[in-house]
């Protein structure tokens, strides 16, 4: 049945960013829904199929309210939301949450960053209300970027002293001795993504300040050895690729008020043949321990481009 809606937008300085430039927005929504929609001033008509038309005047709404907010949106904001309305309609587990949902904002000090699926919606839920929390999925669903900013909120909030986040330098390995320069030198390439993020979300001088302090902390699994880390977070990053030693040893480390996420994709590791995952390996013992939670993505959760969902998608059919 086919149905014709209107929409006003009242704040003549936010309607250009509703549309998007060259009305971006208005012509992704159009592709993703199947509808059209025409714009007169402030007013856009919607046409077509009555609950494409419906969904595409949710999804509008909820774009002015996060601008209302002083959020940026974009294609990224419209895939997200149509995430979550599908989520309703399925009367999943996770349908109830919303993407606007204040208690789920994570304000850094260069922005705020929120949910753009339910399973990322119950991933920072998660990461609020316990100490140690296991993110798992594949590659592009926002397991390290949320723990990050998660952890930066904390600590911008005063709930920890410190921040630490680590990952196994497994690619260097034995070969770690042949590359040129020194320690920091060899083993930054290994954790640049967790620079990447916190830059991201801190002012590079700030960042640089709360590093030399020691405040926050970058490096690779085996710098964590014979430490307790209290008043913490801690943030493991590709922990598919710990032994079973390792992972034990990193688990063991955590002290008083402190937080941890451990995030890995157990479909992916680059440990020698024969060894296994210390994440595979932790799943298995630890995922009956009330107080240890887990958050398992899939494919359907990847915030990257397109074109990532598909790779997973293609490689997914191989196995």
């Amino acid at each position: 049945m086919a149905e014709n809606q209107v929409l006003e937008f009242r704040n003549n300085d936010l309607v250009p960013l509703l549309f998007g430039e060259r009305n971006a927005h208005i012509a992704h929504l159009e592709k993703k829904l199947g509808i059209s929609i025409s714009d007169r001033g402030n007013q856009l008509t919607l046409s077509g199929d009555k609950t494409s038309v419906e969904k595409a005047g949710k999804v509008l709404n909820s774009l002015w309210e996060m601008l209302n907010k002083n959020q940026d949106v974009g294609t990224a904001e419209i895939d997200a939301a149509l995430r979550f309305l599908d989520s309703k309609k399925t009367n999943g587990k996770n349908g109830k949450y919303e993407m606007n949902d204040d208690k789920l904002a994570i304000h850094t000090k260069k922005k705020t960053i929120g949910p753009r699926s339910p399973n990322q919606a119950v991933y920072i839920k998660t990461i609020q209300e316990n100490a140690m929390v296991f993110g798992l999925g594949p590659a592009g669903t926002g397991k390290t970027y949320l723990a990050v900013s998660s952890a930066v909120n904390m600590f911008l909030s005063g709930e920890v002293e410190r921040l630490i986040f680590c990952r196994p330098a497994v690619e260097a390995g034995e070969r770690l001795g042949f590359l040129p320069g020194d320690m920091k030198e060899k083993v930054d390439p290994y954790l640049r993504p967790i620079y990447d993020a916190l830059q991201d979300m801190m002012p590079m001088d700030m960042l640089v300040k709360k590093m030399e302090t020691g405040e926050i902390e970058v490096a690779p699994l085996a710098f964590m050895r014979g430490r307790t880390l209290s008043n913490a977070f801690v943030i493991l990053d590709e922990a598919q690729n710990t032994t079973a030693t390792q992972m034990k040893m990193f688990l063991t480390r955590m002290g008083e008020s402190s937080r941890m996420v451990i995030t890995g994709d157990l479909t992916q590791t680059d440990l020698p043949v024969g060894i296994k995952s210390g994440l595979r390996d932790a799943v298995e013992i630890l995922e009956g321990v009330d107080e240890i939670k887990f958050v398992h993505f899939t494919k359907e959760d990847v915030i990257r481009h397109p074109l990532v969902g598909k790779i997973v998608n293609a490689y997914d059919k191989k196995k």
